[in-house]
């Protein structure tokens, strides 16, 4: 009986040391999830994202470059469809691990994505929020865990930007796709100006009024057009929200208001746009006849829809080109870089899309 205990008491302490030949080192960007900063919000807690693949001491398994957290505003926003998808195909061609979540457009549902991905000690983040002004709340909580962070789509102010060196915003300069915008319909034979009154009579619809693209996207497509020396009148601006159905109604019930005075539809993005369209031709309507319809992001949709002369325009925002130098920006806070003021803003441009060029955007 005493060798039976012995022999085990010898197999326990073999066991004991194999666990610990495994398990060393210490843990890397191992910082707990912090305080959000900001006014406690009664909210279901979400389901916690997946936990990256990681080897036993919490670094990346073997044969990655790294694990990388993804937040994504909302996962059924056109664009933002293209965007997320090409980020992981760049991320895990180059052999990182990456989780991608879903905010579902709540913001205090993303604040515990980003605190999940902090508590597993991802080697960096990229997020594109749901709310721009939360930006300040989560450069603080990424800052104090001390991870590299790259903010997409949404662009903060360069103060909150400054609160963290560890930091840079990809996007485009939303204000270029209103100019844009506005001087597609100059480019057209009348510049807007179908029923020769002597201006331009339009109707705006806008994406979140909140978010800084839809607001220079709104005042900049105008500006085009006065700058220029265009006489226009605003018939209405509603809110949208990125959203084709909704796009549809305010352009169906715009016509139904003013009809034939109606000489230009701008639209904050080609979700909406589309919307627009289907509305526009149920009402006989006829787009670059009479009337002029625009957008914002050069989806499949809309190209195919300038192709077929049923859109005046669209302006692409290369989510490909901002997902390539969101990784780009991320690699080099990975390898130690750092931002200073003025800095930590970095553009894609966008490029003006006409039945003239179309061809060349189209898969």
């Amino acid at each position: 009986m005493k060798k039976k205990l012995l022999a085990l008491f010898l197999a326990s302490i073999m066991v004991l040391g194999l666990l610990a030949g495994c398990g060393g080192g210490n843990d890397k960007n191992s910082g707990g999830g912090s305080n959000d900063g900001g006014q406690q919000q009664e909210v279901n807690t979400p389901d916690p994202a997946p936990a990256p693949e990681t080897g036993g001491d919490n670094t990346p398994a073997a044969g990655s470059a790294g694990t990388i957290g993804v937040c994504i505003y909302k996962f059924d926003d056109a664009f933002m469809t293209t965007y997320r998808n090409a980020l992981q195909e760049i991320l895990e061609g180059k052999g990182y691990q990456v989780t991608v979540v879903d905010g579902n457009n709540d913001q205090a549902k993303q604040n515990e994505q980003i605190n999940t991905f902090i508590t597993q000690g991802v080697d960096a983040l990229i997020i594109n929020p749901v709310m721009t002004s939360a930006a300040a709340t989560i450069i603080d909580t990424v800052k104090t865990a001390d991870i590299p962070t790259v903010l997409i789509n949404r662009e903060p102010t360069a103060e909150d930007m400054a609160a963290y060196e560890k930091l840079v915003y990809v996007g485009c300069d939303a204000a270029q796709s209103g100019t844009f915008q506005g001087e597609l319909i100059l480019d057209t034979a009348n510049k807007g100006d179908i029923n020769g009154d002597g201006k331009v009579s339009y109707i705006m619809i806008q994406g979140d009024p909140e978010n800084i693209d839809a607001k220079l996207r709104t005042e900049y497509s105008v500006k085009a057009l006065t700058d220029a020396g265009v006489e226009v009148e605003e018939l209405n601006l509603t809110r949208g929200d990125w959203d084709r159905e909704k796009g549809q109604t305010i352009c169906a019930n715009d016509l139904a208001q003013f009809g034939e005075k109606i000489e230009v539809v701008f639209c904050n993005n080609d979700d909406m746009a589309v919307g627009a369209l289907q509305a526009i031709q149920s009402a006989g309507r006829k787009v670059n006849e009479d009337i002029y319809l625009v957008g914002v992001d050069a989806l499949d949709a809309a190209l195919n829809e300038v192709q077929a002369g049923n859109m005046t325009g669209t302006v692409l925002n290369d989510a490909n080109g901002q997902a390539a130098q969101a990784v780009k920006c991320m690699e080099a806070l990975l390898n130690g870089s750092t931002y200073g003021a003025g800095e930590q803003s970095v553009y894609v441009d966008y490029v003006k899309v006409t039945p003239d060029n179309v061809s060349d955007f189209m898969k």
